[in-house]
């Protein structure tokens, strides 16, 4: 079978204006809340980011948390995705949750959250995925998987016990979506998509967007 042939209907719900949220945000925060009862990874999104000449990447990483504010993420700040967003701090995310035959695509501005929130966040970590944070020097060459884990022996000597301190590269992110949509799979390839969008009085417009 050739992937042409490959076909799916989907048939498991609808989505209609009346049963959405006023605030995109908190209509996430529902269909995450959902995902999290059937989803592996229901956190897991992709991260779409570009260079100043506009050369896109994408990957994917896991959502941590969702607040009024947006949506953060951590990594190492020395990364590509980093780099990326330091020469242009706009970014987008797509989540895809098959069993629920649901995605969210968002889009808007990226910044860093404060190193407080950081290191909030980085103390929570199990301690071997600490160590780890300083033992990758994230999307740099690497010559061999021996090296790399010479390097992790090497912070688990420095830091025996539990108290590894934030690594000055290493952080968080904040995505402020100014355009949210919401897609649910329909029969006959007739989606119900809804997008939300901010308007310069930060109010939110939905409109109903064809298939």
């Amino acid at each position: 079978m050739s992937l042409a042939d490959l076909r799916k209907e989907y048939t498991l719900a609808g989505l209609d204006e009346h049963g959405l949220d006023p605030d995109p945000i908190q209509q996430l925060k529902k269909w995450v809340e959902q995902a999290v009862e059937v989803v592996p990874e229901p956190n897991a999104m992709v991260l779409a980011t570009a260079d100043k000449s506009g050369q896109p990447s994408a990957r994917v990483v896991l959502l941590k948390g969702i607040d009024e504010r947006g949506l953060t993420f951590f990594t190492n700040y020395e990364s590509r995705k980093a780099r990326e967003l330091t020469e242009n701090p706009r970014a987008a995310m797509v989540f895809y949750w098959a069993p629920l035959e649901r995605q969210v695509c968002l889009s808007g501005q990226v910044s860093k959250v404060s190193r407080e929130e950081s290191e909030s966040y980085f103390r929570s970590r199990p301690r071997g995925n600490r160590l780890g944070a300083w033992a990758s020097r994230q999307s740099q060459v690497v010559r061999s998987r021996a090296e790399l884990e010479e390097r992790m022996r090497e912070f688990e000597a420095r830091y025996p016990g539990d108290d590894i301190p934030l690594p000055e590269f290493w952080g968080g992110y904040l995505l402020a979506p100014s355009k949210i949509e919401f897609w649910q799979g329909r029969p006959n390839r007739l989606h119900d998509r809804f997008q939300y969008t901010k308007d310069r009085a930060n109010h939110w417009r939905l409109e109903r967007l064809s298939p």
